[in-house]
């Protein structure tokens, strides 16, 4: 039997970091939910049972909650970048896509969010 791309999804990791260009949030934390998809062949994985043929999806989130913890942002570009280049950087990645949003960063708005997606061929 083929099986399709295995799909992960992380969501709604709750972090805290500086994010923004006003003086309140370069010097306050302020919360992100980061949601990531990531696309991979898990043949090997299903057939063998193994950790070794999986994706670690726990090493990978631990990344993302240490690089945008311990990071300064003035755009939610640039932080969602970061996270695709985290969440994309193992070579059985085949795509990935990471929504980040800024909860109340507009009044009226529960969030503001940022989508970006990457493949590989």
């Amino acid at each position: 039997m083929n099986l399709n791309q295995a799909v992960i999804r992380i969501k709604n990791l709750r972090l805290r970091t500086y994010i923004g260009i006003k003086d309140d949030e370069i010097n306050n934390k302020q919360d992100v939910v980061v949601n990531v998809i990531i696309h991979y062949p898990a043949d090997n994985a299903t057939d063998s049972d193994k950790m070794n043929d999986a994706l670690n999806y726990r090493t990978i989130t631990k990344k993302i909650i240490a690089h945008v913890e311990n990071n300064r942002f003035s755009l939610l570009e640039k932080l969602t970048s970061d996270v695709l280049e985290i969440a994309s950087e193992h070579e059985w990645v085949t795509y990935a896509s990471v929504e980040i949003d800024k909860p109340h960063a507009l009044r009226f708005a529960d969030s503001v969010s940022l989508t970006l997606s990457c493949y590989r061929e």
